[in-house]
């Protein structure tokens, strides 16, 4: 038996956390959760979508974590189309509205270091 009861954040390598922090919220929309320095060279901040319990973290690059992967994240919107047609319209790169029988529509988008995520459509079954 485990007392975990949630995921808070999720940590994302970004090459510059100050052009990620104005991406995330100024581009992609989402509202600033946390933003602390935690040495003289470090700092924490974490973004997330205005309703979210879980935030990303956007660190700094180190040895061991680099910018640039499939975060394998994916966002919740009630419209996809809707959600993509707007990204792509603040420049954002997203990839094809992707569009099958029986599964939710889906796009993945990247943000400037290249880290991927996506964007999927929430249905009820």
């Amino acid at each position: 038996m485990t007392t975990i009861t949630d995921i808070r954040t999720i940590a994302v390598t970004v090459t510059d956390q100050d052009a990620a922090l104005r991406f995330y919220t100024e581009t992609v929309g989402f509202e600033v959760r946390l933003d602390a320095p935690i040495s003289d060279t470090m700092r924490w901040i974490e973004v997330a979508p205005t309703s979210a319990t879980t935030s990303i973290a956007l660190v700094a690059p180190s040895e061991t974590n680099t910018p640039g992967v499939d975060t394998g994240i994916r966002f919740s919107v009630p419209n996809a189309a809707a959600e993509h047609a707007t990204l792509q319209a603040r420049g954002v790169a997203v990839g094809d509205l992707l569009v099958w029988d029986d599964v939710p529509p889906m796009f993945s988008f990247d943000d400037p270091d290249g880290n991927r995520f996506y964007i999927v459509e929430h249905v009820e079954w």
